[in-house]
């Protein structure tokens, strides 16, 4: 049960973190334009970097050693201490590197300096700790205000494209005051550290092990769009981040269990219990697979009506973006059912490196020839081809370590379910008129066919669920 409501929270957070920007897109699209948008999406994934070489792989490694010391105190305030202060020193070494970058550059400094502000918004981050211990609802309680606040000052101060600068000072600022809120919260788990057993640099070397695979995923989570900016225009840019929002939106959903499952994998590792760890992996890739195949299937279908209502006729080129880049939707869950839930906690940090070095290379190389022949399109293959190529690896890494054919139980269920629903919601999206009203009936008629499908199917999932419910009645 409390895996369950973790889920949830987690799932809720990341939804959340990422829904200001998506509640305000609509607005946005058309305040700032095409040209203002690709200018944020551009400057943002150049302070990304810094933001990557500065947290040196804590958001893995920190859940993971707080999840293994979590039952002594002791233990867990040097453990918090020592990775917090790590960080803090790496984050300021990563500030000194961008202010000669900012000195390099002749274009957008105004708006780089107002990225600056989430580099130091990074520093403070430690969430990471909350996850450790298995306490997903701080993080969302104490940002929903943080959030809230952020959004009236959007549409309150940000009027026209002049206002860009202050748009991305609002939600800089506003992953600094929400990190920052955290820190109360911690009185509760730690006490004050113990100088004289106090190892702070112990920790880089496990925690560079595991900044590798996230310097290969952020790269190309964010070199897309910079190579974009510069290999076409800051405008294919913004097509491109306007449908990777609404696809990370729905990511977040299916990847909220990684987190969530990597200290409870973590802890019955330690405890030898390999059944278990193995257990945890079919059902959580079950239930990724439940819920990536109708969001990818979905998305697809309703693009066309979507995009013009959402981001106005101006960003008409994100539908064909959208549709392709969806199947990365079903990859990435799966690689994070696998990476995260599995090979991280289980020790396998080689394999999991490789796998998504491997995938930063297929991207950047795929990158540079279908940018040019197809500019943000060729962007969304090369991410769907890099996506494709993480996810086989890993598969191949652990054929040997658990049943694949239990593995992929019910799948094909799962598949034509969601085939069937994207049918029918693709019809009616082409038949029914572009209204906020018919899109919402398209979603429902979607998730009840799918649902409908799954009944008569009857994967192991769901005769797991119907069993439970048959049982308490």
């Amino acid at each position: 049960m409390k895996v369950i409501k973790n889920y949830l929270y987690n799932a809720f957070y990341q939804i959340f973190i990422l829904l200001v920007p998506l509640i305000t897109s609509p607005y946005l699209a058309r305040v700032l334009g095409p040209k203002g948008v690709g200018i944020n999406d551009y400057t943002n994934a150049v302070i990304q970097f810094f933001i990557i070489f500065g947290s040196i792989g804590v958001a893995l490694y920190g859940n993971r050693q707080v999840a293994y010391v979590r039952n002594n105190r002791e233990k867990l305030t040097n453990t918090f201490y020592e990775i917090f202060f790590m960080r803090m020193i790496t984050i300021g070494i990563a500030y000194v590197a961008f202010f000669i970058f900012l000195s390099l550059v002749h274009r957008f400094q105004i708006y780089y300096l107002a990225q600056s502000f989430s580099l130091l918004a990074a520093a403070f981050d430690i969430s990471w700790f909350f996850q450790g211990v298995e306490n997903f609802a701080v993080t969302v309680l104490r940002n929903l205000l943080v959030k809230i606040i952020t959004l009236i000052s959007i549409f309150t101060l940000v009027k026209s494209y002049s206002d860009l600068a202050t748009y991305i000072l609002i939600l800089s600022l506003s992953l600094l005051i929400g990190n920052l809120t955290l820190f109360p919260s911690l009185k509760r788990y730690i006490g004050l550290p113990d100088w004289k057993h106090f190892h702070l640099w112990k920790h880089l070397h496990p925690s560079l092990v595991l900044f590798i695979p996230e310097i290969a995923t952020q790269i190309y989570l964010y070199v897309n769009k910079y190579m974009l900016g510069l290999m076409t225009n800051v405008t294919q840019a913004g097509f491109f981040g306007q449908s990777d929002k609404i696809i990370k939106m729905s990511l977040a959903v299916v990847t909220a269990t990684g987190m969530v499952m990597l200290p409870h994998v973590a802890n019955a590792f330690q405890r030898g219990e390999m059944e278990r760890v193995r257990g945890y992996l079919y059902t959580t890739f079950e239930f990724v697979t439940a819920l990536s195949i109708p969001l990818t299937c979905g998305i697809a279908a309703v693009a066309p009506s979507f995009v013009p209502l959402f981001f106005s006729s101006k960003f008409m080129p994100v539908i064909p973006l959208m549709m392709l880049e969806a199947i990365v939707i079903v990859l990435i869950a799966w690689s994070n059912a696998i990476g995260v839930q599995y090979l991280v906690p289980t020790g396998q940090n080689k394999a999991y490196n490789y796998s998504v070095i491997l995938g930063a290379i297929v991207n950047i190389v795929a990158n540079i020839p279908l940018i040019l022949l197809w500019g943000a399109a060729g962007t969304a293959l090369a991410t769907v081809l890099s996506e494709l190529c993480v996810t086989i690896y890993q598969i191949y890494i652990i054929r040997d370590q658990i049943d694949l054919k239990r593995l992929f139980n019910g799948y094909f269920k799962y598949l034509i379910a969601g085939i069937i629903m994207f049918l029918l919601v693709f019809t009616m999206d082409i038949e029914l008129k572009d209204t906020w009203g018919m899109l919402a009936l398209e979603i429902v008629v979607g998730m009840i066919s799918y649902l409908l499908m799954l009944l008569i199917l009857r994967p192991q999932l769901v005769q797991n669920v119907l069993q439970k419910v048959i049982k308490k009645n």
